[in-house]
């Protein structure tokens, strides 16, 4: 175990759960009420404070260059999107870059059929990678950091996941790309984001399908959380809606959300240094993977999710 993961998962307390369907969110409410000395790294490329890029004009598939020129400092999020260039990617480990820096940040691809350029830079649609794809990824670079030291996922393992879900949903993906296969259910995910709001003190959540603690996802501040709990629920919701159909899904109980909790707490610990400001912890626990940020002793964040073998 981590000590400030175990301090401040130990600080925070399980709130009334929200559910739609078969995807139940229950809330992780904090005491302390921390204002982000940060934005998100999709609030700044939606007001243009920072760049996204290949690292060069050939480009590489697992690194991108991302240039802060603000005087803010940039909080970018394992999993999350970003659309553009020569293809989609998703970044592979959260991390906080400081102002006025320029960073190699390690990335995924999730458009398998494209190698060309759409524009000179990326964006964000505010989408992030569904939790399934992320905890087979997220393993899979713990185990490159813990073998060799680089940050990579095992990329044909990333394709593999997006091309089952595409073949799920039978979503058309002319180019292999995650993006599509988002539009192709984007009514069906829309009603799950409309159905979630934050609660006051509320920092993250247990997210359940189907009666069973999928996932735990963190932050140092409500504000980030609220600012981030759509995508988050887009994520969980492209696994849930997978899910066979039920008239009465199974009702997940406080109990096995705290168990869950409790597993993210005594999960083994690995500690390097982080790509940008802080630590890189990479959690790992029986039928669990996870990681977390810890910048100056605080969790800025933390996701902790069901392995996925």
């Amino acid at each position: 175990m981590h000590s400030a993961i175990e301090a401040t998962l130990k600080n925070v307390t399980l709130g009334n759960p929200q559910t739609f369907q078969n995807l139940t969110l229950f809330p992780l409410l904090s005491e302390t009420e921390l204002q982000p000395d940060y934005v998100t790294l999709t609030e700044a490329l939606q007001g243009s404070q920072v760049r996204v890029t290949e690292v060069s004009a050939s480009g590489v598939v697992p690194e991108l260059l991302l240039d802060n020129p603000s005087p803010k400092r940039v909080l970018l999020l394992d999993g999350d999107e970003l659309v553009g260039a020569k293809q989609n990617r998703v970044l592979n480990i959260s991390i906080l870059i400081g102002a006025n820096r320029k960073v190699v940040i390690p990335v995924s691809c999730v458009e398998r059929g494209r190698w060309r350029a759409r524009s000179s830079h990326f964006t964000s649609e505010g989408r992030m990678m569904f939790a399934k794809g992320r905890a087979s990824k997220m393993a899979s670079v713990s185990r490159s950091m813990r073998e060799g030291g680089s940050r990579q996922s095992d990329q044909v393992a990333v394709w593999k996941s997006v091309g089952e879900k595409a073949a799920f949903f039978q979503a058309s993906a002319p180019s292999e790309a995650m993006s599509d296969i988002y539009e192709h259910v984007k009514g069906d995910v829309r009603e799950f984001r409309k159905a979630f709001r934050p609660e006051p003190r509320q920092v993250g959540g247990v997210f359940a399908i189907d009666g069973r603690p999928v996932g735990l996802e963190m932050f140092d501040s409500t504000a980030t959380f609220a600012v981030t709990l759509g995508r988050l629920v887009e994520s969980y919701a492209m696994d849930a809606i997978e899910r066979p159909s039920r008239k009465r899904p199974a009702k997940a109980t406080a109990k096995e959300a705290e168990k869950f909790v409790a597993r993210a707490v005594g999960a083994r610990a690995e500690t390097a240094k982080a790509v940008g400001e802080g630590e890189d912890i990479r959690l790992e626990a029986p039928g669990m993977v996870g990681e977390a940020l810890v910048v100056d002793g605080r969790v800025v964040h933390l996701s902790a999710l069901e392995r996925v073998e």
